[in-house]
């Protein structure tokens, strides 16, 4: 009962959409009927087409991610606990992070070219920061009682670093992983629109141009509902994580 209640805003959301395009409130060239849309999904599925372009699009998102996460994690911690890495580091950090990272797509095609490369480089350099910034703040917040203690014990830097600075910082980190997530499907798309030859943008861009607007839709509430079971998933892995906490 409370998942109905939770999710009746979409079902809403869907009635309406089917009919404001039934009853030609708005134009269904712009707007088609969710069951034509829906149609077009399966049709896509069936043939492959969604499937094929979904997968390339998916491995270029968790590569970006899984890069960005490795080298944005520990460019954090290491900017927190090492005074020469922040002093370095920080005023890139704070010219880059405001930048729309979508202007680096021209950049990334230059280096890279049309391939799977350019996605994946500007994923990782848009969703690193998010993370850099989360491992920093966590990594700074930690508890100086905690740090004290361990070193008072004869706790190396390095155990101290694994022991009590990672733990601590872990709440601030995975938040930050998941604005990146978030950002990695932004970043994905945008990329894809613009220069690709597969993948979900790909699509979008392709079936927009050529009118085929019920398959376009389609796409796109794919993509949107890909993100929520992501985050939904990531969510559920950060519970457990954090469950040492409670």
């Amino acid at each position: 009962m409370k998942t109905l209640i939770r999710f009746s805003p979409l079902l809403l959301l869907a009635l309406g959409w089917e009919a404001v395009a039934r009853l030609e409130l708005v134009s269904t060239t712009a707007l088609p009927p969710l069951s034509d849309v829906i149609a077009s999904w399966f049709d896509m599925v069936k043939d492959g087409e969604l499937v094929t372009n979904g997968l390339s699009s998916l491995y270029r998102a968790f590569a970006g991610l899984g890069l960005a996460i490795f080298v944005g994690g520990t460019l954090g911690i290491v900017m927190a606990w090492w005074r020469p890495a922040f002093v370095l580091l920080s005023p890139l950090v704070e010219i880059f992070y405001p930048l729309p990272k979508s202007a680096l797509i021209p950049v990334t095609v230059i280096w890279l070219g049309f391939g799977d490369g350019s996605k994946i480089l500007l994923i990782f350099l848009g969703c690193m920061l998010p993370v850099t910034i989360g491992a920093f703040n966590g990594a700074r917040a930690s508890e100086q009682a905690l740090v004290w203690s361990a070193r008072s014990m004869g706790a190396s830097r390095l155990r101290m670093l694994w022991d009590v600075v990672l733990p601590s910082a872990m709440p601030e980190l995975l938040n930050g992983v998941r604005t990146a997530l978030a950002l990695s499907f932004i970043l994905l798309v945008s990329s894809e629109l613009i220069v690709a030859q597969k993948g979900f943008g790909f699509l979008i861009g392709s079936f927009g141009a050529n009118g085929s607007y019920d398959a376009m839709y389609a796409v796109v509430l794919t993509v949107a509902f890909l993100g929520f079971a992501a985050d939904r998933v990531y969510l559920a892995i950060t519970k457990r994580a954090l469950a040492w906490r409670e």
